[in-house]
């Protein structure tokens, strides 16, 4: 069935004000074709298959009357309401065990109908028997300020719930805030921390710095001793050998020139060259000189006491000069 055919039937169904769609085994509401026809304010959808109505129901606020008794509703819209004008509403032998909390909205229902719904305890007890209009009117009165009640418990509970909700949101903040502060503490901790490790590796490699200052003076200041004790070597070792003494080497010619002497006169006067004619001079000279030898006793014997401590010299020297 198309959407036009809905229409052309729901207009079929329209007299005045009124909607009777009682006994069309209706599944659902006809919400939309409902909604073209403002004027419409009491609505017959008794004695049909209805589980549920759709939430869009409760965007016609132009119903006055509704009556939907004798279906399968288990519940109703939570923004049920919403509808402001309804004043007559029939749930006769339905599912329903409770009503939305926003029931209690419906400032002006006059007329409510709860009979054979397996109602919880509460509301069946606000509710009544629903035996006669009197009874009708009265439920729909007590229904009302039995979900104010609710309500009130419902904002209430939800009150307190976000009192809570602000409760631990604060402390939450509260925690967060302490955690912000140790964690900014921690920061500052560690800064402290890495600062005072950048001064002790400061101070550290300063000491470090001055201990090899202080090792490279002493070995300087080691070196310079060393240097001037090696300079005093080299300064006492590069000293010029004495010379030899001049007169020691005048000694040295003479005692020569007396040993070579005493050798050619001992040659010329005890082996056979002393009839020689080069030996004839020499021993008549060694007779001259014994002979004056003999006047000069005491000279020669201060000679010969001269030459050898000029020969005791010499040796010393030269030993000396060998070590």
């Amino acid at each position: 069935m198309s959407k036009n055919s809905k229409v052309l039937n729901l207009k079929d169904k329209i007299s005045g004000n009124e909607v009777d769609l009682s006994l069309c085994n209706l599944t659902e509401v006809p919400v939309r074709e409902l909604a073209l026809f403002p004027k419409v304010t009491v609505v017959d959808l008794s004695c049909n298959n209805i589980t549920s109505l759709p939430p869009e129901f409760c965007n016609l606020t132009h119903l006055v009357k509704v009556d939907l008794s004798k279906n399968q509703l288990s519940s109703l819209p939570d923004d049920m309401g919403n509808l402001m004008n309804l004043q007559h509403l029939d749930l006769y032998n339905n599912k329903l065990t409770n009503l939305p909390v926003s029931f209690s909205q419906l400032r002006s229902l006059k007329w409510l109908d709860l009979k054979d719904n397996p109602l919880e305890l509460g509301l069946a007890k606000a509710a009544g028997d629903c035996l006669d209009e009197k009874q009708c009117k009265q439920c729909a009165t007590k229904v009302l300020q039995h979900m104010r009640a609710i309500q009130e418990e419902v904002d209430h509970a939800r009150e307190k719930r976000l009192l809570r909700e602000k409760e631990l949101e604060r402390k939450r903040e509260a925690k967060q805030r302490e955690r912000e502060a140790r964690e900014r503490e921690a920061r500052k901790r560690e800064k402290a921390e890495e600062k005072e490790k950048r001064r002790k590796e400061y101070n550290a490699q300063k000491a470090a710095l001055a201990a090899q200052e202080q090792q490279k003076k002493k070995s300087e200041e080691k070196k310079k001793k060393n240097g001037q004790a090696a300079d005093k070597k080299v300064a006492v070792e590069s000293k010029p050998k004495p010379r030899r003494s001049v007169i020691g080497l005048i000694f040295k010619l003479l005692l020569l020139l007396l040993v070579g002497l005493a050798g050619v006169a001992a040659v010329c006067r005890l082996t056979d060259l002393q009839k020689e004619a080069f030996c004839l001079p020499i021993n008549a000279a060694v007779d001259d000189g014994l002979s004056w030898a003999k006047e000069q006793q005491v000279v020669l014997r201060q000679l010969v006491q001269n030459l050898s401590t000029a020969a005791k010299e010499l040796l010393e020297s030269t030993q000396t000069s060998k070590n």
